[in-house]
């Protein structure tokens, strides 16, 4: 596996990996943004994006490094697609993001998960050196109601809706 340093890169190409990747997760903020606010990320030089390429040049994963905020780098996403999920690329994927991550003045990596993430995936960070700071609830949308997601995505999530 490699990573693509992404620059410039298209607002579809960015989705179609990111649903490719986020959907079993029920990952959808990039989906509902505004056309400019999302091309503001893309073209943002703080903002550190890569593809994940499997040895064949199959697009399965992504990396979005976010340097805005100094001296901190947020992992904003970090995911492969599910034929790539527990075959142990995720630990290559984590080294990788870390080497990125750790530059220059930087004195505090941080991410966020939850609990639609993948079911291993706090305890893989927490492998990984991070320590669970904050908890929040945050109500949305289910993203297969509004359209932004297929309903087959996230079989494992029951959806729910109002009778």
């Amino acid at each position: 596996m490699r990573l693509e340093h992404w620059q410039d890169v298209s607002r579809q190409r960015y989705s179609d990996l990111f649903r490719r990747v986020g959907a079993p997760w029920l990952w959808f903020s990039r989906l509902t943004m505004p056309d400019a606010a999302l091309q503001a990320i893309l073209t943002d030089p703080k903002i550190m994006l890569h593809a994940i390429r499997d040895d064949r040049g199959s697009l399965c994963g992504i990396l979005e490094l976010d340097f805005r905020i100094s001296p901190a780098c947020e992992i904003v996403y970090l995911g492969l697609t599910p034929d790539y999920t527990g075959q142990g690329h995720g630990e290559w994927l984590m080294s990788e993001t870390l080497r990125l991550a750790w530059r220059d003045n930087i004195t505090r990596v941080w991410l966020r998960t939850c609990t639609l993430d993948h079911p291993a995936a706090l305890g893989f960070y927490r492998k990984h050196g991070f320590v669970p700071f904050k908890q929040e609830v945050e109500i949305y949308p289910d993203p297969r109601l509004t359209g932004h997601l297929p309903r087959d995505a996230a079989p494992q999530i029951p959806i729910i809706t109002q009778q």
